[in-house]
């Protein structure tokens, strides 16, 4: 509960940092939120782009991955945001180098706190899903001692015990039970005691009282 908890918090505090991060300049004093998504494909030109149609529409759509992630407690879907993210903002820098010849960090023509901050919110991503513990699995108690073991698959049946026939001393022998009955022999129950006028059989008569 407690790395869920802590896993979830570092993962929503990087996929803050990286919504956030259209609105910091990512080169130079160019914003991110006026580069356009197609320019990561077809080269980057200083066409500026609308709201809906730049990096911030892959920064949001990563923060509503990281929600869902933390709200199911996926490290997978948490993990695939932060990888998402990450992946985006190295393509934008290959790009962004072969259009200028070279990149650099800082400075008037550099990488400014726009691509750090999704660099550095991705990586929070990342971490987040390392640190959180998933969904546990559920468990049944089978086993002895309140032993956890795993449940039994779905259509499983038991086997059924033997059943025991009544022994030579009564229901259940002697000794408590009485031998195993083949399913194929038919049992032979005992005659009920006679009427109280009537004297019992020689085969069934009670033992004498000592």
């Amino acid at each position: 509960m407690a790395r869920n908890a802590l896993g979830s918090t570092v993962a929503l505090l990087g996929a803050a940092a990286a919504v956030a991060s259209p609105f910091r300049a990512w080169y130079g004093n160019r914003q991110g939120r006026d580069i356009r998504m197609e320019d990561l494909f077809d080269g980057i030109t200083t066409v500026s782009a609308e709201l809906w149609e730049s990096v911030f529409v892959v920064m949001l759509f990563v923060a509503l991955l990281t929600l869902v992630g933390v709200i199911f407690r996926s490290r997978l879907t948490v993990a695939l945001a932060g990888i998402v993210s990450l992946g985006f903002t190295v393509l934008w820098m290959v790009r962004q180098g072969q259009a200028t010849g070279s990149l650099t960090a800082g400075g008037a023509e550099g990488l400014g706190a726009g691509a750090a901050l999704a660099v550095g919110g991705s990586l929070l991503i990342l971490l987040g899903a390392l640190l959180m513990a998933g969904r546990k699995r559920r468990r049944s108690r089978h086993g002895r001692g309140g032993e956890l073991t795993e449940p039994e698959p779905y259509g499983y049946e038991p086997e059924p015990e033997p059943y025991y026939g009544p022994g030579p001393g009564g229901p259940g022998g002697p000794g408590g039970r009485g031998g195993p009955v083949d399913e194929d022999t038919p049992t032979q129950p005992y005659p009920p005691p006679p009427p109280p006028d009537e004297p019992w059989p020689p085969d069934h008569r009670p033992p004498p009282r000592r």
